[in-house]
């Protein structure tokens, strides 16, 4: 991407919508250069998306994921605040993830234990002898 993309060119570029697209621009995340009613992404955009679409799928929200990128832009300097941000950022999810993956880990046992006393009672009432009367 040498050259600057339409809005079309750069949402197929990344695999995203043009409204996702517009929505980014509109919380200041991109900077697309105006010709007309034409916006031209840039290197810059290219950059700010990537680390938006990787924050995102990383669990940051949108506001964490701009608040990171900004700090790389106030200075070159802060880009050691930046990766030390993100460090801190990336510990917080982690103890969600995991505590996430402990509850999805209990609800699966449960899950489990009522399970096998269905099937147990299913088994339980199929071999209970029925009276003569039940039975054509």
């Amino acid at each position: 991407m040498d050259q600057a993309l339409s809005i079309a060119e750069f949402a197929e570029a990344f695999g995203v919508t043009p409204r996702t697209l517009r929505f980014y621009e509109q919380k200041g995340i991109l900077k697309p250069v105006r010709r007309g009613r034409t916006r031209l992404y840039s290197e810059r955009d290219k950059i700010r998306l990537k680390l938006t679409l990787r924050g995102k799928r990383l669990g940051f929200s949108l506001n964490e994921c701009i608040n990171i990128i900004n700090m790389y832009d106030s200075s070159p300097a802060a880009e050691n605040l930046q990766l030390l941000h993100l460090c801190r950022k990336i510990r917080e999810h982690r103890v969600q993830l995991i505590s996430k993956m402990k509850d999805i880990e209990e609800t699966l046992s449960a899950m489990d234990s009522v399970e096998e006393q269905c099937l147990a009672q299913l088994l339980e009432d199929s071999s209970v002898d029925k009276p003569e009367s039940a039975v054509k």
